[in-house]
């Protein structure tokens, strides 16, 4: 059974299996990409509708529904990017069995490695966020972001170095207070 035409019929078991395969590496690319909980929330909300609507441009003999779904949910967040509106950034547990001092200082490593790949610039900060978090491989992120995959690896090399620049006087801070 093709679940996307099940969905669209009004199939709600059908539109739930999709929504609950695809939902959390939607939101954590979006979450990544605008830095915010409940930005995430909205975006990954309306991809699902988007495919949903009777004018949606996704046809499966052309591209994967998860390269589509990504497609969407980073034009939606640059949309959201572009036009300023951003809400609370998300908080990070801790794991309950660290010490005091290494939960402060993950937390702070964290915080580090976000800040460093949100001021990347953004294509080069998508390619980074869909290879290492998302674990998509050249081909896909190329058909996702509709560029080159020589210039997806290209962005790949610029922000590696780039985060292994930004993060090692942060790495040399952290290495003097032990």
């Amino acid at each position: 059974m093709d679940l996307v035409k099940a969905a669209r019929g009004g199939n709600e078991g059908a539109f739930l299996q999709l929504f609950d395969e695809h939902r959390q590496p939607l939101f954590r690319f979006a979450y990544r990409m605008t830095g915010s909980v409940a930005d995430a929330e909205d975006v990954v909300q309306e991809c699902f509708l988007e495919l949903l609507r009777p004018g949606c441009s996704y046809d499966p003999s052309v591209t994967p529904l998860r390269t589509y779904l990504f497609g969407v949910v980073r034009n939606q967040s640059l949309k959201r990017l572009a036009r300023g509106v951003t809400t609370e950034q998300g908080e990070r547990a801790a794991p309950a069995d660290a010490s005091p001092e290494s939960q402060v200082l993950r937390l702070e490593l964290e915080e580090a490695v976000a800040r460093a790949v949100t001021e990347l610039p953004e294509g080069i900060r998508e390619v980074l966020i869909l290879a290492h978090y998302e674990q998509m491989a050249i081909a896909e992120i190329s058909a996702v972001m509709e560029i080159e995959a020589t210039t997806v690896k290209s962005r790949l090399q610029r922000a590696r170095a780039q985060l292994r620049e930004t993060l090692a006087a942060y790495a040399t801070d952290t290495e003097r207070r032990r």
